[in-house]
């Protein structure tokens, strides 16, 4: 059984076109890609997620939010972690800007067939 903030997770990446959830890394760490570039990396030591953040936004949450922290084992300066506890809006949001960050890393060319128009 996966929790709400697990859930809500896989909720909100199923509504992201072209969203395809594998497990590259092993069966503990469910990884969320677009074009094949990650946006989501489900898994850890503790129930987390890590996203890609604007690095000026993510410093900002971080300050904020103590269930928000740098991301874990990514680069701290464009990644952060989210734990449970995080404002069910917020993390929607989140994992929505990692997605089209995420795909502005993607070939012009193949944003279309993704569904990525950004």
């Amino acid at each position: 059984m996966t929790s709400a903030f697990v859930d809500q997770i896989y909720v909100v990446t199923s509504q992201l076109l072209s969203a395809s959830w594998q497990n590259p890394f092993g069966p503990d760490v469910d990884v969320c890609m677009v074009g094949g570039k990650m946006f989501v990396l489900l898994g850890g030591p503790v129930e987390q997620v890590t996203l890609k953040c604007d690095p000026d936004e993510a410093m900002a949450l971080c300050a904020a939010h103590r269930e928000i922290t740098p991301g874990y084992h990514m680069n701290k300066k464009h990644w952060i972690t989210a734990r449970p506890g995080v404002p069910e809006s917020l993390l929607d949001g989140l994992i929505v800007d990692s997605y089209f960050l995420v795909g502005k890393g993607i070939p012009q060319k193949r944003r279309p067939a993704l569904g990525i128009a950004h």
